[in-house]
């Protein structure tokens, strides 16, 4: 797999596809794997180009602070060392916070936006869920120190335990949860969550100029899908929408109606 030298740190990324370039960011604690019900549909029509977040798999992790506004920074990078004036941008989740500071501080460098299960600030409109927060043995409205303080594995077994709905899926995936958010606690990924804490674009959404496409699933455990419509509102000309019965993860789970409403969106004049 090739790397890319970015900002101090190897970026392990791929290329396939042809067509308009479309820069895929996954989000917390995920590799660019994460995309693999994604690549067969959207590689028909793009040039995609995955890669896996400073702190995940083998993408270099630097001994500093960790910021969103830095990891999009790094995807800038790795458009810039693959000759990549303007693209598509498209992020999930903490991919959706990566998209978001892209877009406001490098413009010209994005074509359409699409912004999935994400939100712009953790406040009483937007954010994590109250289950997220109970999860976490946390209040709403707690403190950022507060949520720092919460162990890394408690964290991604929350997350993992949320992200997808139903009782069955909880049952037969809980020990395979529980034993991959073992294995994923690392300081990479500490630090990533870390960057989450401080997340916050709501006040400078209005700097996005791209066409964007916000989409979120109806019945996101993780984070409150009202998020979404603060991010439509806010940003100008934004479209929304909201699938019924998504889950946090719906671009996995409902992945052929998140693959149409993209791949309609991209193309669209």
């Amino acid at each position: 797999m090739p790397y890319a030298s970015v900002n101090g740190l190897n970026v392990e990324y791929s290329v396939e596809g042809s067509g308009e370039p479309l820069l895929m960011i996954m989000g917390f604690a995920s590799a660019r794997s994460g995309w693999v019900f994604q690549k067969r549909a959207l590689r028909k029509h793009f040039r995609l180009v995955t890669f896996n977040n400073r702190g995940v798999g083998k993408t270099h992790r630097p001994e500093v602070p960790c910021s969103i506004r830095m990891m999009a920074d790094d995807a800038v990078g790795l458009m810039d060392h693959l000759g990549i004036e303007k693209a598509h941008v498209l992020g999930v989740s903490m991919g959706g916070y990566i998209a978001q500071e892209l877009a406001i501080n490098y413009p010209e460098r994005v074509k359409r936006l699409v912004l999935g299960c994400t939100y712009a600030r953790e406040d009483e409109t937007g954010g994590h869920t109250a289950q997220y927060f109970q999860g976490l043995g946390l209040r709403e409205g707690c403190s950022s120190e507060e949520m720092e303080a919460v162990p890394i594995a408690s964290v991604l077994r929350t997350v993992f335990s949320l992200g997808f709905n139903g009782r069955l899926i909880g049952i037969a995936a809980g020990p395979l949860l529980r034993l991959y958010a073992r294995r994923k606690a690392t300081m990479g990924v500490a630090a990533q969550f870390r960057a989450i804490v401080h997340h916050d674009t709501l006040d400078r959404l209005h700097l996005i100029k791209s066409p964007t496409l916000v989409i979120t699933g109806f019945c996101d455990r993780v984070i409150k899908p009202a998020s979404s419509e603060v991010l439509a509102r806010l940003i100008p000309d934004a479209r929304l929408i909201t699938v019924e019965g998504g889950s946090h993860s719906f671009f996995i789970g409902q992945r052929g109606r998140f693959n149409k409403e993209v791949i309609d969106f991209l193309k669209a004049s």
